[in-house]
């Protein structure tokens, strides 16, 4: 089995519990306004490697992050390539390592499904708070997402939800408490991370001449995060 492969990170520690070995999958078929690595979203770009190449990848690393650490896909979407991440995550649960998957939620059910069967924990993006949003800002479905969040519990896998916090866009405290509360819906719910908005991506748009939809707006600071983590009582 193949896949298309836009990047490694060694050593990560923002990915999932301890220290992560992160694969970014080439693929996504969501154009959040946001997003901050435009490179991954054609699936024909990357480089190609076989599972087999990845693991042995991985297990360089193993002794780094064995204790409380392990591996992390993301993307890109990483469930656009579904056959290849559900093959990579058996081959590593074979070596003990951890697996955690940093997605979107929008996938085929039945295919997000092989996938999870051998996911230690999911980290979803959820994006906006309701369909309308969804569209406007990312192509997507929040349906779809919400659909993907039930599966997880269904599976009973820990399910940490991520969102970005832009000003401007979804920094008020109506928004995060609407989050937060459809989180808390989820039994496996275990976590909320609020991600502060950066233009560190400029560069790329600007190298692949595409415009950046959110090049007016301010970067989102730690004193901004902080108090919205008060508000939920995350801090």
């Amino acid at each position: 089995m193949k896949g298309q492969i836009h990047s490694y990170q060694s050593l990560g520690a923002v990915d999932g519990p301890g220290l992560r070995f992160v694969i970014f999958m080439q693929g996504c078929p969501l154009r959040c306004v946001y997003c901050h690595n435009p490179d991954t979203w054609d699936i024909k770009g990357g480089e190609e490697y076989s599972v087999e190449q990845v693991v042995q990848k991985a297990l360089k690393y193993k002794p780094y992050f064995a204790r409380s650490g392990g591996v992390t896909v993301s993307g890109g979407e990483p469930l656009l390539q579904w056959e290849f991440v559900s093959e990579l995550f058996k081959l590593l649960h074979e070596h003990n390592i951890h697996t955690a998957l940093d997605t979107s939620g929008i996938a085929d059910i039945d295919r997000a499904k092989e996938v999870l069967k051998n996911t230690d924990l999911v980290l979803c993006d959820l994006k906006f708070s309701n369909e309308l949003d969804y569209v406007k800002y990312t192509k997507g479905s929040f349906a779809k997402v919400i659909e993907f969040l039930k599966l997880t519990e269904e599976m009973n896998i820990p399910l940490w939800i991520r969102h970005v916090v832009v000003p401007g866009l979804t920094d008020s405290e109506e928004n995060i408490l609407n989050i937060y509360n459809i989180s808390k819906q989820f039994s496996n719910f275990k976590k909320l991370e609020l991600l502060p908005f950066k233009k560190i991506c400029m560069s790329k748009y600007n190298a692949m001449k595409i415009d950046f939809p959110l090049k007016e707006y301010d970067e989102c600071s730690t004193l901004q995060i902080n108090k919205l983590k008060k508000l939920i009582n995350i801090i």
